[in-house]
């Protein structure tokens, strides 16, 4: 698995390859993709001992971990887990283990969460996720007021930051990935279909950037842009994927954008207090580039989104 710091997804190696074998110095490519050149080098020689397999991502474990639990005393922790649902404080004191480390086995064996787990059988049951990268992509729009110059309530105050009449709202369309949590969004004045059915297929265009190179399915609420309207069918299809829609009134059906809008809101969006509607815009670049690369995603065992998609397997153990 790569660092969580990886400048390049394997897709992103494939191209530094490639404009290598065209002829160009190693030291230009390297510049242009914001990687050293060793890095560039070590990608060349790799691609030339293996070929397309030297491209992908290598595991970082140790090939020994000393201190690490022995395996019996970790099955008896996850059996402790599934039979009696006893969390960390009671099978520490039982198996002489402090409650910190019962805890990190529990998160490596998935049995952290009693919420996830069938509660006669301790099997999990609850998590659902799709097997690889752009299987199923969540969409949503989330409306936002917008912002004055000046900045209105959170700078100003309730009193002279009042919404002012006509200032109108922006709506922010997302797309996530099932598999790897993978993020995009951009921000339009309205949600018309034309706006839709374009923002899925720039959405489209920044997933096979990154490596995530066909999206079978598109899952949705039931705004009439995506049941009834032309464009995003037409959009759709020119993907080669298939509309699907939530049950009415079942928001949670499309959990992951759902989710995703409030960490939107949370970390961008109410981040800090920002003096126009022009400085909150440019700041969802940023946002973005640190959801997908940098921040800890508790789903994919404290990795960033970006991690997953070099590692299609899902493995974080």
């Amino acid at each position: 698995m790569s660092h969580r710091n990886a400048r390049l997804t394997v897709h992103g190696r494939r191209l530094l390859v490639e404009r290598v074998r065209s002829g160009r110095p190693v030291a230009h490519v390297a510049a242009e993709m914001g990687v050293s050149r060793p890095t560039a080098h070590k990608w060349v020689r790799r691609w030339r001992a293996e070929g397309e397999a030297g491209l992908a991502d290598r595991s970082s474990r140790p090939h020994t971990t000393p201190h690490r639990t022995a395996a019996d005393i970790e099955a008896r922790v996850c059996d402790l887990r599934r039979a009696r649902k006893l969390g960390p404080a009671r099978i520490g004191p039982v198996l002489g283990l402090p409650a910190s480390t019962v805890h990190r086995i529990l998160t490596r064996h998935r049995l952290n969460r009693l919420t996830w787990m069938d509660r006669p059988t301790g099997t999990v049951i609850r998590r659902y996720e799709r097997e690889r990268p752009g299987e199923l992509v969540h969409v949503d729009v989330k409306k936002l007021g917008r912002i004055p110059d000046g900045g209105g309530h959170r700078v100003l105050g309730r009193d002279a930051g009042r919404p002012i009449r006509g200032m109108g709202f922006d709506y922010v369309h997302s797309a996530v990935d099932d598999h790897t949590r993978l993020a995009y969004s951009e921000i339009h004045p309205d949600e018309k279909v034309a706006t839709c059915a374009g923002f899925l297929t720039r959405a489209a265009a920044f997933f096979h950037t990154h490596g995530i190179t066909r999206i079978e399915r598109v899952l949705t609420d039931n705004a009439w842009a995506y049941r009834k309207g032309l464009a995003w069918k037409n959009a759709l299809a020119d993907l080669g994927a298939t509309g699907k829609l939530t049950r009415p009134y079942r928001p949670q059906t499309n959990g992951k954008v759902e989710r995703f809008n409030r960490t939107l809101l949370d970390e961008w969006a109410y981040q800090r207090p920002y003096t126009s509607n022009t400085e909150r815009t440019a700041a969802l670049a940023d946002f973005l580039h640190t959801y997908n690369h940098h921040r800890s995603h508790t789903a994919l065992g404290g990795k960033p989104p970006i991690t997953r998609v070099n590692n299609p397997a899902g493995q974080y153990s």
